[in-house]
């Protein structure tokens, strides 16, 4: 499908925040989705962006520059029509959180697909989001208004926690009833959330990031380890629960 954006803005040093219109697209969207974007330049394959949210006719796309593909993506203009294939994958479980709130646990660019399963959780929620430093943070205005807190910790100390987002859930699990945790970002980060979880008998589920060459589960190059066996992260995720994940 061919999506025209709409708008544009560099919301931190190397990430963009692209609204765009297609309205079938947005409609079928689920929290934990993602775009397989066609990005031009010197990039063949699509490259996939998480589904930060959908509303109305428009998907809103947030983005790190980390390679030639992202970066072709960022050269993009308001009125370009971007070539993508939308909404994939299975996402999040909402009725997941039975009893208690649910925490939302992201790191760095793994913060962008959490956006819109806070705003369609039933439930109480607590978002806890780790980035590098205090320039890397984004989306904070709009988290606060789909939680009921936020809680932020930065690697170097220079805003909100100093430290893990790890440490900061065990606390908040220490302290209220939690329900259900779904995470998003680094591999290692994730892990010890599963971990956490698993330990406090709460049930998580985690979102996958692997290197995608067709999307749509016809290529096999995003594989990864669940319960044993090998399953597509593109088709048969991103979303998994996180005691299913062969961590190792």
């Amino acid at each position: 499908m061919l999506a025209k954006l709409l708008h544009k803005f560099e919301i931190a040093p190397q990430i963009f925040d692209f609204e765009v219109f297609c309205p079938e697209a947005a409609r079928a969207a689920k929290p934990g989705q993602f775009a397989h974007v066609l990005c031009g330049g010197s990039a063949y394959l699509r490259r996939p962006i998480s589904i930060c949210d959908a509303s109305g006719e428009n998907i809103r796309l947030v983005f790190e520059v980390k390679g030639a593909g992202t970066a072709s993506l960022s050269k993009f203009e308001v009125g370009d029509e971007l070539n993508m294939l939308a909404p994939l994958g299975r996402g999040f479980n909402t009725g997941m959180v039975k009893d208690g709130c649910a925490v939302l646990v992201g790191g760095g660019i793994g913060t962008f697909p959490l956006l819109k399963l806070a705003k369609e959780l039933k439930c109480e929620t607590v978002a806890v989001l780790g980035y590098r430093t205090k320039s890397l943070i984004t989306l904070s205005d709009d988290f606060a208004a789909a939680c009921g807190q936020v809680l932020t910790a930065t690697d170097d100390g220079s805003f909100g926690y100093h430290g893990f987002v790890t440490n900061v859930l065990r606390d908040v699990a220490a302290s209220r009833k939690v329900g259900g945790i779904y995470t998003c970002g680094p591999k290692i980060m994730m892990k010890k959330v599963a971990e956490i979880a698993a330990e406090n008998n709460i049930p998580c589920q985690v979102s996958m990031e692997q290197r995608m060459g067709c999307g749509v589960g016809a290529c096999v190059t995003c594989v990864c380890s669940v319960r044993g066996e090998n399953v597509r992260v593109c088709r048969d995720g991103p979303v998994f629960y996180g005691n299913d994940v062969d961590w190792a």
